[in-house]
Parts: structure tokens; C-alpha cells; sequence
């Protein structure tokens, strides 16, 4: 399914999340309207969320309005949409896996996600974002075994060329490494020129 857009906002950092986390940051306020949303260290208005399809209810009328229910096993959060851009959920159905880029809103004490960003995805990357945010901490590998890992990253990179680039959520799946040492070679493989990143998520091969 391609990208859907919605209007452009003021871009920041989108920030990886599950719901819960989400749920237990502490919404702040300015003159009852939304500013951010603190969270450890962070100061968060913008979401990258992959969770699962719950609910949906549309409401066609005059003051159109949709919502889905959003659940990734650690919480349930509503994505919102208004006037014309409830067309952008009419491809999703309960059941779908997706992903959703988008701004963090609130309503009568409520956090909401505002779309501006949804993707379909297989319901395996629900365990490709938990991995990616275990807070556990992370297996150490040797120098031997993350040359190794380099190494599988560039053909899988150089692999998937003709599909356009590498995916690094389809990385991860792939591998059975730590996702953090996956992103630090990758994150290597940039700054060398041995690939580059068209849009964010997306590698593509240089050589």
C-alpha cells in the first residue's frame, strides 16, 4: 500500500514509541491547549507508532469524523481524523497491522494521535518495534561478529536495490541480531558512503 499523506506540519523528531509508554508520559499543557508530552528526558510532539486495528468508527455526515483504535499489547490510543481526511482511513479495516507517523494531540484530558503518515504493515513488525524499544539491556557482540553483521547488512542492502533500497524494519526482521547493533551499523554505513538514506527508514546502496 503506498505512503497516505496528510497536510504538513512543522517537522520533529517522530520518535519510536509503544502505546503505553506513550500512556505514562505527563501531557503538558499551555492555556489548556497541548504543548508536548515529557517523557524520560524527552519532550515529545511527534509519534512513530506500529500497532494494530482495533476499532474503527466513521461518522459521514455533515461534520465528518473518524477515529481508529490503536492497541500494541502495552496500551490503547485513538488516531483522529476530520472533514475530508477521514478518506485516508477508507482502505483500513479492523484487523490491519499499520504504522503511523503523526502529531500527539489532547481532548478533555485524552492523548490522540493525529495522522500524518499511515502505512500497512505484516503484523511481525508489532515485534520488530519491541525489540527495537527492549529496554533491556542490549546483547554486547564481539568485533568479529559485528563485521560479520556489517557484512549481512551490505548484501541485504545491495539485495534489495532492485525493489528500490532496504527497508530497516525488514532488516531487523531478517536478522537475528540486536536491533541496536543492527541501527550502529547502518548508522556506520552512512557515515563511510557505503549507503545513503533516501527518506528515513529507507537505505539504498552507494558502494
Amino acid at each position: 500500500m503506498p505512503e497516505e499523506k496528510f497536510p504538513e506540519f512543522k517537522r520533529r523528531i517522530a520518535y519510536k514509541m509503544r502505546i503505553g509508554n506513550i500512556l505514562a508520559g505527563k501531557p503538558i499543557l499551555e492555556a489548556e491547549r497541548f504543548k508536548f508530552l515529557e517523557y524520560t528526558d524527552k519532550q515529545i510532539v511527534r509519534v512513530n507508532v506500529i500497532a494494530n486495528i482495533i476499532e474503527k468508527f466513521v461518522q459521514d455526515e455533515e461534520k465528518k469524523y473518524a477515529t481508529l483504535t490503536l492497541d500494541d499489547a502495552s496500551g490503547q490510543i485513538l488516531l483522529k481524523t476530520f472533514g475530508e481526511d477521514i478518506e485516508k482511513l477508507s482502505t483500513l479495516s479492523q484487523g490491519d497491522t499499520i504504522q503511523i507517523i503523526g502529531l500527539l494531540r489532547s481532548w478533555n484530558n485524552e492523548l490522540y494521535i493525529l495522522p500524518e503518515i499511515i502505512k500497512k504493515k505484516e503484523p511481525a513488525y508489532l515485534l520488530v518495534r519491541k525489540l527495537e524499544l527492549d529496554l533491556e539491556k542490549p546483547k554486547t557482540l564481539e568485533k568479529s561478529e559485528l563485521h560479520a553483521l556489517k557484512d549481512q547488512i551490505t548484501q541485504i542492502i545491495k539485495r534489495e536495490e532492485t525493489n528500490g533500497g532496504a527497508e530497516i524494519e525488514s532488516i531487523i526482521l531478517e536478522l537475528k541480531s540486536p536491533p541496536t547493533a543492527i541501527n550502529q551499523e547502518i548508522k556506520k554505513l552512512l557515515e563511510e558512503g557505503i549507503a545513503y538514506e533516501p527518506r528515513p527508514g529507507k537505505v539504498r546502496y552507494l558502494g
